[in-house]
């Protein structure tokens, strides 16, 4: 994997769940692409939560995102959307707004890595 991937997906990450189910990389490749289908709706879920200002309504997706994301290896993106969730379940929506943009960004990097990890060699 290289530096650019490794720096936003932990391949320690991708290679445990590719070993969990017997080298099955199609598999994998598989739950990529549902977790890619997904994100971007939990995500946008997320931006709408917070811009609605409905904290309740930020805890589902964020929670969402936050475990599809640690099971993908997105560890920062996973890391924002646990403190998203925690926000709304703390009803502390003040300054998220930066939060869901920092959520965005690196949304778009973790799709970018996992094309490019899609593409690999398998």
């Amino acid at each position: 994997m290289t530096e650019i991937l490794a720096a936003t997906l932990d391949p320690h990450v991708l290679a445990t769940l590719e070993d969990s189910v017997g080298g099955d990389r199609g598999f994998v490749a598989e739950l990529v692409e549902t977790y890619l289908a997904d994100g971007v709706l939990q995500v946008e879920a997320v931006e709408a939560a917070v811009a609605a200002r409905d904290a309740g309504g930020l805890v589902r997706p964020a929670h969402t995102l936050k475990s599809a994301s640690y099971t993908v290896g997105a560890m920062r993106l996973g890391d924002i959307a646990k403190f998203l969730e925690a926000r709304g379940r703390q009803d502390l929506l003040q300054g998220a707004a930066d939060d869901v943009a920092a959520a965005r960004t690196e949304w778009a990097a973790v799709e970018a890595a996992l094309r490019v990890w899609l593409g690999g060699p398998g």
